[in-house]
Parts: C-alpha cells; structure tokens; sequence
C-alpha cells in the first residue's frame, strides 16, 4: 500500500511504499479523520500521530466520509457533494465510492501529520514551501494579520516580486470603499 503523507505546517508531501502489512495493521478498521500513531510502520515514524484524510482503491474508487463500511457502495450525487463534479446545471448522478473504513483493499491511504514525532523525516518535515500567494478577500487579509476594524487592508495585501523592480499584489474582494457605498446607496434609491 502507498501511503501519501502531507506535512500542512511545512507545505510538503511525500509517498512512502509499505509492502509489509503487519506494519499497516493499526490502520485497518479505522474511519477517516481518526487519528493513528506511526510507530508502527518504523523507527523513522516514531512519535507521529497521524490523522487519515481518504484514499483509493485498487481500482481508483475514493474514500468518502460518512459511509459507514470498508467496501464500495454506489450513490446518488448531486452538487456540492464530495466525489463529485456537477457537469449541467442540476444533474444528479450515481456514481461508485468506497466507505470510509481502512481495508486491506486500499492501494493509497492520504494522511496528515498532526503530531511529529521525535525525529525528522527527509523530503517532508525537515524543509518549508511556503505559500506562494496570499490571501484576496479583505476579511481573509485582517484575519491573517490580527487587523482592527479602523485598520486600512491595502496597507496589508501579500506582495509577489516578480522582479528586483516589479512587485505584483491582488486586488482585494469584498473590500468596503467609499464609492462601493455610494453605489449601494445609488441602487436602493432605484428601487
């Protein structure tokens, strides 16, 4: 079984090959988003917890959250759904997905490091990617930062140098301006 592991805190992800499956007996019969200790796939996981995000059989089919069984099951799915993909507006489809329990029959098995352990990991916690754009939306863009109501966001919008004299930042959404309510007001009178 591949075991596709991702690191949120440093941006990266790896996949490990575990061909032994004495090593990958913790992790059957457990549902997604349980959390699991590492210890038991080898001396370089030890202390890590980690939590299970989805995964794939051996024929693609993906885990899906809720259903409450290690085999596959066919579902009708509609918008906003996950699995699924709307195609026309309004079209519902029954689609093949496997239940959310850990089974022998999984060829990937999604993870995340929610504890690391005692010692690095190559190629995944002992290296950072950060983010390469920051956030658009002004609310996002205050949060980010700790902002004040009174706060100007402009001042605070993520920068991407292009080059040493051209710098390239977003334009912010749902930003509250003076002519944005001149305009709302514009509008209610015309109604």
């Amino acid at each position: 079984m591949k075991l596709n592991i991702a690191n949120p805190a440093g941006g990266l992800q790896k996949v490990f090959e575990i061909d032994d499956d004495k090593k990958l007996l913790p992790f059957y019969d457990k549902r997604m988003s349980s959390e699991v200790s590492g210890d038991s796939l080898g001396d370089e996981f030890k202390g890590y917890i980690f939590c299970i995000s989805g995964g794939n059989d051996k024929q693609g089919f993906p885990m899906k959250q809720g259903i409450l069984c290690n085999h596959r099951v066919r579902l009708l799915f509609k918008k906003g759904m996950s699995c699924f993909r709307e195609r026309r507006k309004g079209c519902r489809k029954r689609k093949s997905v496997r239940g959310c329990v850990v089974g022998p029959d999984l060829a990937t098995l999604s993870l995340v490091i929610s504890k690391k352990g005692e010692q690095d990991i190559p190629g995944l916690t002992d290296d950072s990617r950060p983010r390469r754009l920051g956030p658009k939306r002004a609310s996002n863009i205050r949060k980010l930062f700790n902002l004040e109501k009174k706060d100007d966001v402009r001042n605070f919008v993520v920068r991407r140098e292009l080059s040493e004299k051209k710098k390239k930042a977003p334009k912010i959404q749902r930003l509250v301006t003076p002519a944005m309510l001149q305009r709302k007001r514009y509008f209610r009178s015309q109604t």
